[in-house]
């Protein structure tokens, strides 16, 4: 029998990696969990062109009228991204704090959970284990269950606990401490500064793009349920999306200038309006508006604001590259 050709070993994937000196370099994606390398992947991807590529919405036209929109139902106006205060509950504030590792343990903490509870939370875990870099190293030597007996109040406690200390123990062996500021460098771009926060298990694109948005003041635009919800509402995605998709599309088809203030005036508006939810009943400025363009979509998504992405009606070449991370 004939001996069996041995297929030549493919070379090492490669992945970019930010120091904190602000340079680039490489690392092999063997260095990196599967999941890691699929969302740096799908970043790459759909960096510059959308997963829906033949849906051509929003427009900049719409994108801007809805801003607009919101921005006169809201009191002050839209929103504008403002230095996070020292002072500031990353959790209660979806990561507006300065300090980059907190600002992302407060993102975790804020997911599938209310801000009270997640407020909550955050306090504990800085009671227990304290703020900055001296408290990372902390977490990061703990026994786990003492981080999970902190943040229980936030729910899900075991799984956000997982994330936040093999994240805290990953940031340490890639750069030597535990400090993520280098991503606040003028040098490092959006994209860097995405692929670095991703390259995190179980910190996905909704998490990181919160980040970069509210502690790093970067032109991100983050989908959660409720951005979700009212994009679908819009007919600004398509009916096959889930939010990983969705948020890839939107990227890029909002306006830079627009997405902080757009992002915070959707979830502001998807909490607060009885009118625009299922079945809900009340007037509803978004509805108004689709009525006299005459577009009204039917809307039949709630949607929870899960850990793990929502993906069952998303294509499946998509929906392989994107499940578990938020």
């Amino acid at each position: 029998m004939a001996a069996k050709r041995r297929r030549s070993a493919s070379p090492p994937k490669q992945s970019a990696v930010v120091g904190p000196n602000g340079d680039s370099s490489t690392t092999s994606t063997d260095a990196l969990s599967t999941h890691a390398y699929k969302k740096l992947k799908l970043l790459s991807e759909h960096s510059a062109s959308s997963p829906f590529p033949d849906f051509h919405h929003p427009s900049a036209e719409d994108a801007h009228a809805i801003h607009g929109l919101l921005a006169s139902h809201t009191p002050g106006g839209a929103p504008v991204h403002e230095a996070p205060s020292t002072s500031s509950n990353s959790a209660m504030t979806c990561g507006h704090a300065p300090n980059v590792i907190d600002a992302l343990i407060g993102t975790i903490l804020s997911q599938n959970t209310s801000s009270a509870n997640s407020s909550a939370a955050k306090r504990s875990l800085d009671n227990v284990f304290g703020l900055g870099e001296p408290g990372f190293e902390q977490m990061a030597k703990a026994d786990r269950q003492l981080i999970v007996d902190a943040i229980r109040s936030g729910g899900l406690a075991n799984r956000k606990a997982k994330i936040i200390q093999e994240a805290l123990v990953t940031v340490k062996k890639k750069h030597g401490r535990y400090d993520l500021q280098h991503l606040a460098a003028p040098g490092v771009t959006d994209e860097q500064a995405m692929q670095e926060l991703v390259s995190y298990d179980g910190v996905g694109p909704k998490t990181a793009a919160c980040v970069l948005s509210f502690c790093l003041g970067r032109q991100a635009f983050a989908v959660d349920t409720h951005v979700f919800r009212l994009s679908r509402l819009l007919g600004w995605i398509p009916k096959t999306a889930d939010r990983v998709g969705a948020q890839a599309h939107l990227q890029l088809k909002i306006p830079p200038e627009l997405k902080y203030g757009l992002h915070v005036m959707m979830v502001r508006h998807g909490r607060a309006c009885r009118g625009c939810k299922k079945d809900g009943k009340g007037l509803c400025p978004l509805k108004t508006w689709l009525k006299e363009k005459g577009t009204m979509q039917s809307e039949k998504v709630e949607g929870h604001d899960d850990l793990h992405d929502q993906a069952a009606s998303q294509p499946k070449a998509l929906k392989r590259r994107t499940r578990g991370n938020d």
